[in-house]
């Protein structure tokens, strides 16, 4: 502990890197920042822009690249995103954003993605999928996981997805969103031998709209697979990096 108080004196340390070392979180004036989720979980902390004030945003998108060297931002509209890019020139972090994704991520100089040997498909019914879809794909990617697109293959016109099993039986755990009835994950899972996540989609109209059908009917499905909550891109993401990681653990024994 001396030798970090030390390189805080000697500025060599930021408080908030301090505070995150020694109690596991950082505080900004936003709020409290889990940057020891990743080393206890294996699913680094990002921050959801919903219902946040851009500043907020911004605050807690510093104190992640301060005290990790990343920061992982979702659900981040157009105006927030100017203002988390202006309060991360401090910080000279490269950032990428997913526009439609709706996500950001930021990386400094120094900071080491890592690599998994293990890849990720994910899977859309349709383009209105493509939201958490690919908060899922940027998720995984950042745990390390290879990640393959298919998208467009949704039940009505199933040849699509068939054109596709060979690609997709090759990969080592799928993503699969779909809206409406919530149909494609369950006719994957039965024609595949992979681990499966379903991911319902808040598209379509109607009686059980907003996703609550896609949901009630992978919960129902007679194959085996795992399903997350309506548009629930990061969850999806992260349990597919947690198997991705599983699959790369195996392969290097």
């Amino acid at each position: 502990m001396r030798e970090l108080l030390e390189a805080v004196a000697a500025g060599d340390v930021s408080p908030a890197e301090a505070e995150a070392e020694l109690a596991g979180y950082a505080t900004g004036e936003a709020g409290r920042f889990d940057a020891a989720r990743e080393t206890r979980a294996g699913v680094p902390e990002a921050i959801l822009a919903d219902g946040k004030t851009p500043a907020e945003v911004a605050d807690l998108a510093a104190t992640a690249v301060e005290t990790t060297g990343r920061a992982i931002v979702t659900r981040l509209d157009a105006e927030a995103l100017a203002t988390v890019r202006e309060r991360l020139d401090a910080f000279e972090a490269e950032d990428t954003y997913h526009e439609r994704a709706r996500v950001l991520v930021a990386h400094t100089d120094e900071f080491e993605r890592p690599q998994l040997d293990a890849t990720v498909g994910v899977v859309t019914a349709g383009t209105s999928d493509a939201e958490p879809a690919g908060e899922a794909a940027v998720l995984a990617r950042e745990m390390g996981a290879q990640v393959e697109r298919v998208d467009d293959v949704g039940v009505a016109s199933i040849v699509r997805l068939l054109d596709q099993l060979p690609a997709l039986r090759d990969l080592d755990v799928l993503i699969v969103a779909a809206g409406r009835e919530g149909a494609l994950p369950t006719v994957v899972a039965g024609l595949v031998d992979t681990p499966v996540i379903g991911l319902p989609v808040s598209t379509g109209y109607g009686h059980a709209g907003e996703g609550e059908a896609a949901l009630d009917g992978m919960l129902q499905s007679c194959t085996a697979m795992t399903v997350v909550n309506v548009d629930a891109g990061f969850t999806a993401g992260a349990q597919a990096a947690l198997i991705a990681r599983a699959v790369d653990a195996a392969r290097a024994e």
